[in-house]
């Protein structure tokens, strides 16, 4: 089909590129380098607050941050009088006093508009309210021949944005994201999206932030949506990329005619690409040189060894077994296994002196006591505290690698095995550890660092999990099976369900009992425990946040029925309003 008009087509560049809070210049410099790249383009996406980077929390409420944005955005303008596409970028912005999460088009060597996040999220990970004032229900822009309208990532999950962006004469609405990951998070984006452009009739991109910050991984997928709902195109998971989407008026409406389709990771691979690019970003967004971490020969370290290997490198990776007493000989050769196959530094410190040096001081303190987990605590902390020195005289971190089945029960030592700068594996319970460690033997992500083939000794995945503290210890001999334990915490911290559904689904009552109170108590720990990847809906941190001192335990007994007679029947403008 030939176009009568040169406006009937627009070539839009989504760049699906990293950036780093608080690195107003190096992010402006990412936005020059992608405009470059995307010769040919009217117009370049970025994702939502990408000048800033985010999540910036608390740092836009800062004036100096503020300014800084705003000035490095008006030199940008200015460069845009210079041949080349316009470009969209998002920043704080503040107007009258208040600071906004905005959306600037930079054309024609100015800002030509500027439109402001209606709809601020305050639930799960997101605090916006916290930092932004909402906008005013936006209209759509004018740019080369078409009415674009830019609904800021929360504001398409409501219905009133776009309707307003629809009922003003929009084309095309370019929605710029920062959404982060959790498992199945992509198809519930595209259902939103795909209800968006059901009401409105009109197509979507929806770009997508990619890399980590902290605990938070954003996985990129950005996507377009014809008018009638069909994918029009896909850019990868867990990779930066700049496409080029090429988009026709045809008979009124737009059309994309021409744009890249990329296959994305599902289930445990996504969850794998996941920590591997938040353990990645988090050391190198930090600037560490590398990472250090103990290999007992367990499943858990062993997979934080090949995470780490998969983003960093060998040659960034140091292993250190830690062995005492109580280590088995087992141990001692699956560790020294798993190390050579990963192709990494191996050491091994051994940790008696440290041990009975620590009870050599405590004795006198302890004499008459029998010994008991005291004693066990020691030899974590004895290998936290040679970890932490490792990493204080060459300078890599300490990864530490604890599964969220132990964080949620607190069978972790604090300040000992739960020392470190950041946990691959924190958002995951150990039967997926399990799972991705065979996944891993057959599989990497694409771009992995790693090598390929079985990095991760069968034996390891086979054998009973111990922390072997003592001898002949095992997991389960204080611990449910973790097939149980898993379910029964999936229950009450992803879904919140009464302990009586939990033991409805054939669990015992006082395992359940027993499990919700390990969880409780174990909080303290929780809170001073290292960041870590989120991979599931409901992850330790933002999502969940449970007081500390906290006597409530749910007794098991099936709740009563609110008593219908006293209860507000309807909310409205925040006063009860009773209806007979």
């Amino acid at each position: 089909m030939s176009l009568q008009n040169p406006t009937d087509r627009l070539v839009i560049a989504l760049a699906q590129i990293s950036c780093v809070v608080g690195d107003v210049a190096g992010n402006a410099a990412r936005i020059r380098d992608a405009r470059a790249r995307a010769a040919g383009a009217d117009i370049v996406m970025f994702s939502e607050l990408f000048l800033a980077g985010y999540p910036p929390e608390d740092l836009v409420l800062k004036p100096a941050f503020q300014e800084a944005c705003r000035a490095t955005l008006e030199a940008l303008a200015r460069e845009t009088a210079q041949p080349g596409p316009a470009l969209l970028v998002g920043l704080p912005w503040v107007e009258d006093g208040h600071c906004h999460n905005a959306y600037a088009l930079l054309d024609n060597g100015r800002i030509e508009a500027v439109r402001f996040k209606h709809d601020l999220p305050n639930y799960g990970v997101f605090d916006e309210k916290r930092v932004f004032t909402p906008g005013p229900l936006p209209g759509p822009i004018s740019f080369r021949g078409a009415r674009l309208g830019l609904p800021v990532c929360e504001d398409i999950w409501g219905e009133d944005v776009v309707e307003c962006l629809a009922e003003t004469g929009a084309d095309i609405l370019l929605v710029p994201n920062g959404s982060p990951y959790w498992r199945g998070k992509h198809e519930e984006r595209l259902q939103v999206a795909v209800a968006r452009v059901t009401q409105s009739g009109l197509p979507m991109i929806y770009l997508n932030q990619v890399g980590g910050q902290e605990e938070l991984v954003f996985d990129g997928g950005s996507f377009a949506l014809n008018a009638d709902r069909s994918l029009a195109c896909q850019l990868p998971a867990f990779r930066e990329d700049i496409a080029l989407t090429t988009w026709e008026r045809r008979a009124g409406s737009w059309v994309c005619a021409n744009a890249p389709r990329a296959l994305l990771p599902e289930g445990d691979e996504a969850d794998y690409a996941a920590c591997v690019m938040g353990l990645r970003d988090y050391v190198d967004k930090n600037r560490f040189p590398g990472v250090v971490m103990g290999l007992s020969g367990g499943v858990d370290s062993a997979l934080c060894a090949a995470l780490a290997t998969d983003a960093l490198g060998a040659a960034r990776v140091h292993c250190v077994m830690l062995p005492y007493k109580f280590t088995s000989g087992e141990s001692l050769n699956d560790a020294e296994l798993c190390a050579k196959a990963l192709g990494v530094r191996y050491d091994s410190l051994p940790i008696a002196p440290a041990v009975e040096g620590l009870e050599a001081v405590l004795a006198p303190l302890f004499a008459g006591k029998p010994r008991d987990i005291t004693e066990e605590n020691l030899q974590s902390r004895a290998r936290g505290a040679l970890l932490m020195s490792v990493s204080n005289k060459f300078g890599p971190m300490v990864v530490t690698t604890g599964n969220k089945s132990e964080m949620s029960v607190g069978y972790a030592t604090i300040y000992g095995d739960m020392n470190g700068g950041f946990n691959p594996i924190k958002d995951l319970y150990k039967m997926q550890v399990f799972r991705l460690c065979e996944l891993r033997n057959r599989w990497k992500p694409p771009g992995a660092l790693g090598p390929d083939g079985e990095v991760i000794p069968k034996n390891i995945i086979a054998k009973p999990p111990s922390a072997e503290l003592r001898e002949n210890q095992k997991d389960q001999d204080s611990l449910p099976p973790y097939e149980v334990l898993d379910d029964i915490l999936e229950c009450l911290v992803e879904k919140e369900m009464r302990v009586s559904d939990v033991v409805a689904r054939g669990h015992e009552p006082a395992v359940v009992k027993r499990v919700e109170g390990l969880l409780y108590t174990a909080e303290y720990k929780r809170r001073q425990s290292a960041p870590g990847v989120k991979v599931t809906k409901k992850n330790f941190g933002r999502d969940r946040r449970y007081p500390i001192v906290n006597r409530f335990r749910d007794s098991g007994e099936a709740a009563k029925a609110p008593d219908a007679s006293i209860a507000p029947k309807k909310m409205v403008g925040g006063a009860e309003r009773f209806e007979e």
